[in-house]
């Protein structure tokens, strides 16, 4: 994988198929077809996190509208063993990943969970907050991983404020020195919250990869396929011993940054509008029906699948049961101090005190 200043792209805007000399897609009509399904729902399940959040039913969401596309088509390429370390945004990531595991998403959004699911049961790590620390996370397991023989590789989502973490940076660096197997994947959505990409960086991410000592290519990340078959690359390249990759798909966040943040504040009408024209779903489609995958009969199947998901999301938030009160203290220590169980058992005769008044 050389260095390259071409952006990959395999879909034009209006869907037309490109050739590209050294990525592909072998994808099966009925997989293509699938791609389809998940982007959809990836979206409705995005859309109806949003809703509820805005209804009171969770404290809060960060949108991924526009980004389904660098998601779906990342997470489609990986194999099962390969283990993904995500940011607090890729609801598109865990749905592909883990189905319908996506609903613990929402227990987090609520504070009804601490964390969300068994990070070995689908090789998925929790959601990290804390902005860059999952890319050294990824690279200490990728490096476990190779001493330990095992061929698969490690995946760090991070989105372009990130990169300007030290955190990431030494991510990069360990990644290097040790040819450590994985896979660091920045969706760049063109803001850091309220600060543009003009204004966080002189050059390209992916470009910073090469002064670290390994390849980076930019993609066009709204071309689902173009980040299939980047990323089936770089994560091939990591298996077989080449080392990491920095990928750095360039797309936009349609939405805000989170539920409480005003995109309308600090970007035009004009900025929104250009992107909303470049969604990568509307693109996907016109390549399904250019390609003559695309049916009413498949719209309908996706919508009504979508549908299905969107109610089972909003069910479960709805049913969700509130935390037990221990879950501030347990798990925290395996052997709590005493200032700790105090602090319990004033806050336990606290809360006796409104029971007891029914």
């Amino acid at each position: 994988m050389d260095q390259t200043d071409e952006q990959v792209r395999l879909l034009g805007e209006d869907g037309t198929l490109l050739q590209h000399d050294t990525y592909k897609v072998d994808l099966s009509d009925a997989e293509l077809c699938d791609l389809y399904r998940q982007l959809v729902v990836v979206r409705r399940i995005d859309v109806e996190g949003n809703n509820l959040q805005r209804q009171g039913q969770l404290g809060i969401w960060a949108p991924c509208l526009g980004q389904e596309a660098a998601q779906v088509g990342s997470a489609r390429a990986l194999q099962p063993d390969d283990f993904v370390f995500p940011s607090y945004r890729e609801h598109g990531v865990i749905y592909v990943r883990a189905g319908m595991e996506v609903l613990r998403v929402l227990g987090l959004f609520r504070g009804a969970s601490l964390s969300g699911w068994d990070p070995q049961a689908h090789k998925l790590s929790q959601y990290s907050i804390p902005i860059g620390t999952q890319a050294l996370h990824a690279v200490g397991y990728a490096i476990g991983a190779k001493w330990d023989g095992a061929e698969v590789c490690a995946v760090a989502y991070f989105g372009d404020g990130a990169t300007s973490e030290g955190d990431v940076s030494e991510a990069f660096n360990f990644a290097a020195v040790h040819t450590a197997p994985v896979v660091f994947f920045c969706q760049n959505n063109q803001w850091a919250i309220s600060v543009p990409l003009a204004k966080q960086m002189a050059a390209p991410v992916y470009k910073r990869a090469f002064g670290f000592g390994f390849p980076g290519v930019q993609v066009d990340g709204n071309d689902v396929l173009a980040v299939y078959a980047v990323t089936r690359a770089a994560a091939e390249r990591a298996r077989d011993g080449g080392g990491p990759t920095l990928i750095e798909a360039i797309t936009y966040r349609l939405g805000a940054h989170t539920t409480t943040d005003d995109p309308t504040r600090y970007r035009t009408s004009d900025e929104l509008d250009m992107w909303k024209a470049r969604e990568p779903i509307g693109r996907y489609k016109a390549f399904l029906e250019r390609a003559g995958l695309w049916s009413e009969a498949l719209e309908g199947e996706v919508q009504a699948e979508a549908d299905r998901v969107a109610a089972e999301v909003r069910a479960t938030v709805e049913h969700m049961p509130d935390p037990p009160l221990s879950d501030l203290v347990d798990h925290v220590y395996a052997d709590p101090p005493a200032t700790l169980l105090a602090q319990w058992r004033q806050l336990e005769e606290f809360e006796a005190q409104f029971q007891a008044e029914g």
